[in-house]
């Protein structure tokens, strides 16, 4: 392969990898000034993209554009390779830090007995402690439908026995055949 193809692949390659995340280096760059930073991150004042991209062809590395929304737009003398690198380590480390907050749903229905209950705030208790939303469900059937209004002493009772860990995100609800509360985790 002569050099002038192993340019133009090198290019396109770049051009390609650069296009999907509206970064540009070296000659994609038009505007006529640029605020350049270097390569020891200092600042190198507003310059014609001529001089900053002969200021990087001398440290041998890219002129990549950085900040283009910014009045002039600011460029940094980098190793492309090693900047996208260092970009998208960060963004998994904040990915990582991220905290996933799932809602667990327990089910109740409106004849259930003071044992189950108490299991079933025991399972809450440690969907809490974990750091979970919990959603509690009480379902109605048939002609359980018709007294929905007594039947909601259950979510109350259920809240407080968990008062000591949780707090009602959500008051209880009517949602078709079923009333829900939220509750999550108190701090």
């Amino acid at each position: 392969m002569d050099s002038e193809r192993v340019h133009f692949f090198i290019y396109y390659w770049r051009y390609k990898a650069i296009s999907n995340n509206d970064l540009f280096i070296n000659e994609q760059i038009r505007d006529k000034e640029v605020r350049v930073i270097g390569v020891n991150n200092e600042q190198l004042g507003v310059m014609s993209i001529a001089d900053a991209r002969k200021l990087a062809d001398e440290a041998g590395v890219d002129l990549v554009k950085i900040a283009p929304n910014a009045k002039p737009p600011v460029c940094r003398i980098v190793d492309y390779g090693k900047f996208k690198y260092e970009q998208l380590r960060k963004e998994k480390e904040a990915r990582k830090k991220q905290k996933n907050v799932e809602i667990k749903e327990i089910r109740l229905s409106p004849n259930i007995d003071t044992n189950d209950l108490n299991t079933k705030v025991n399972a809450a208790k440690k969907f809490l402690e974990k750091g979970n939303r919990v959603k509690i469900t009480l379902r109605f059937r048939g002609r359980e439908m018709a007294h929905m209004g007594a039947s909601v002493h259950i979510l109350t009772d259920f809240a407080k026995a968990l008062e000591d860990v949780a707090v009602i995100d959500k008051q209880p609800k009517v949602e078709g055949r079923s009333m829900t509360m939220f509750l999550t985790e108190k701090k």
